[in-house]
């Protein structure tokens, strides 16, 4: 039993950490999303018997509110590390078999999953303190440094190493002629 007390104990503080990262404030939608999953990875990765039962039952009717009402999918077996952010709510789909380390932050319409359904297993490696900007996609096996920056509506398809920065290309003007 002091084992189980031990685990809900670190869960606690885990969870502590991301209010506080998250403006302490416990109404932001994204401290939401990343409480449900902690308490879903808790409960799957951690808990034994009826106690796991109980948490996994509530996780899943969290889980449908937070995916319906506020639009974030973290699915229970994501790997996310410890004080992560996620600054705005809506379009944010994380893969099940990511992995993100700690310290991260993303933004609004963020995707990280898979290029095709045939690679699904293939999910993305975050690595520590990484700062995703709105809009981004990171599709497939691939790994982004720690320290890296992705810029908004950046599509990551490939290795990106650490401390780096990557932007699109900065729109161009098209004037139509006059007639």
């Amino acid at each position: 039993m002091m084992k189980q007390y031990d685990l809900l104990r670190d869960l606690c503080r885990q969870i502590h950490e991301d209010w506080i990262v998250n403006q302490k404030d416990w109404t932001e939608p994204g401290f939401r999303a990343i409480a449900v999953h902690r308490l879903g990875f808790w409960g799957w990765e951690r808990s034994e018997g009826l106690l796991r039962s109980s948490v996994l039952l509530l996780y899943r009717v969290l889980w449908r509110y937070v995916r319906n009402h506020y639009g974030i999918e973290i699915p229970r077996s994501t790997v996310i590390g410890r004080r992560f952010r996620i600054a705005h709510q809506s379009g944010i789909v994380l893969h099940p078999h990511g992995h993100i380390g700690d310290d991260c932050i993303i933004r609004q319409n963020v995707t990280i999953g898979a290029v095709t359904w045939e690679r699904f297993q293939d999910g993305p490696k975050i690595g520590h303190r990484v700062d995703i900007g709105a809009g981004a996609v990171i599709l497939g096996k691939v790994t982004i440094g720690d320290g890296a920056k992705i810029g908004p509506n950046t599509v990551i398809t490939t290795n990106v190493p650490a401390g780096a920065t990557v932007f699109v290309e900065a729109p161009r003007m098209i004037q139509m002629k006059k007639c």
